[in-house]
């Protein structure tokens, strides 16, 4: 298995941006945003959710809203604000806010076939 990465930028109620590489992880609910990038684009905590890591080990970090643009489009979504040592991921939500879907084999981003149901 492989890793995947795409370069964005995030913007934040300052209207600053940030350029951020994201490990695109399919696997984790919400995206995260480095304290650094977080903090530089003025993001304040919403609300504090509970997350279990792949290993098992519970952990607690607070939730915001930045608005993410990618290479293959933009969209308001929710993030985890991260702490010293965590890196940027992109995650499920986000992924399918912009209507997105990893290919696994080839680890690119492609738009997602939409269903109106």
């Amino acid at each position: 298995m492989g890793v995947a990465f795409v370069e964005g930028r995030v913007k934040g109620p300052s209207n600053k941006t940030e350029t951020v590489k994201f490990l695109i992880d399919s696997g984790a609910t919400y995206s995260l945003l480095p304290k650094a990038v977080w903090e530089a684009i003025g993001l304040e905590p919403k609300r504090k959710l509970s997350f279990i890591l792949a290993d098992g080990t519970s952990l607690e970090r607070f939730v915001s809203e930045a608005f993410v643009v990618l290479p293959e489009g933009e969209a308001h979504t929710p993030v985890i604000l991260g702490e010293e040592g965590d890196e940027a991921l992109l995650g499920a939500v986000t992924l399918e806010i912009l209507g997105l879907v990893l290919n696994p084999f080839d680890r690119t981003l492609h738009p997602m076939r939409m269903l109106l149901c």
